[in-house]
């Protein structure tokens, strides 16, 4: 392909955009670059080179024909992070109080964990 493409964001559908956000900024220590609740938020990740994910609220998104997904569904999809230093992220994360559904375990191509967003979305951590 003669065009790079590149990943900006994504956009995940949530309860409240409120909350959602509280989580991401004050939990995970990301920031906040747009506050349109209870509508939309934008979360940037990995500072001001890094990408972004969408908050935007489930009234809304219903209202463009969005249909509302199931919590098996909404486990299926993963936001993948990295760090350089999982374990410490979580000792980090739990002090937090943040739900670690995975713990930092092995795989054979990355350490990861998982953690459970408050809409039920799984945040994959990973040590590469």
């Amino acid at each position: 392909m003669k065009n790079k493409i590149r990943l900006d964001g994504l956009t995940l559908t949530v309860r409240s955009v409120k909350r959602s956000a509280d989580y991401y900024c004050k939990k995970l220590g990301f920031k906040l670059e747009v506050d349109a609740a209870p509508h939309f938020a934008l979360i940037r990740v990995g500072g001001p080179r890094g990408g972004t994910i969408g908050l935007l609220s489930l009234t809304k998104a219903t209202k463009n024909g969005v249909r509302k997904i199931t919590a098996k569904q909404k486990r299926a999809f993963h936001v993948e992070l990295s760090t350089d230093k999982l374990d410490g992220l979580y000792k980090e994360l739990l002090s937090k109080g943040v739900r670690i559904d995975v713990p930092p375990h092995d795989e054979l191509w990355e350490r990861s964990m998982a953690a459970v967003d408050p809409d039920g979305y799984t945040l994959e951590f990973a040590q590469r």
